[in-house]
């Protein structure tokens, strides 16, 4: 799919959606003790909800599917989902990889899908921003 611009709406929301992010990295980065820890739950969690989220787009292509391989993107859209529940239950450092791994994993996947015209232009574009920010951020949760 040939789509030079983001939606506006897309556009907005996407980067409304670092928010937290950043505001969890600064915590982590410049809070001590029980604010830092905080700070870094809440990194986390927001790193696996948003892995959920990257995930359910390929529940969507799945369902929209009008080939006969559905399944494929259906059981991957469940991959990122159970990475985010992983990195939460280890926590910690390793937590963090977990999500960061995720999060590039699930942007491979986009970008992969965005060269074969599966996905809009625009959608990459964006991903490609949107995971910098989420990974940069969770980068930072090795600060605490």
């Amino acid at each position: 799919m040939r789509t030079d611009r983001v939606p506006e709406t897309a556009h907005l929301l996407g980067y409304a959606g670092l928010i937290p992010f950043a505001a969890s990295a600064l915590g982590c980065l410049f809070l001590d003790g029980e604010w830092a820890a905080f700070a870094l739950r809440s990194l986390m969690g927001y790193g696996a909800v948003i892995l959920s989220f990257v995930g359910a787009v390929h529940w969507g292509i799945g369902l929209a599917a009008a080939e006969p391989r559905p399944a494929l993107a259906l059981v991957w859209s469940n991959v990122p989902s159970l990475l985010g529940w992983a990195g939460l239950l280890v926590g910690g450092g390793i937590g963090l990889a977990v999500l960061v791994l995720g999060l590039l994993a699930a942007w491979g996947v986009d970008r992969t899908l965005v060269r074969r015209g599966r996905l809009p232009d625009w959608y990459g574009r964006l991903r490609t921003h949107l995971t910098t920010g989420a990974v940069l951020s969770l980068l930072a949760g090795f600060a605490v």
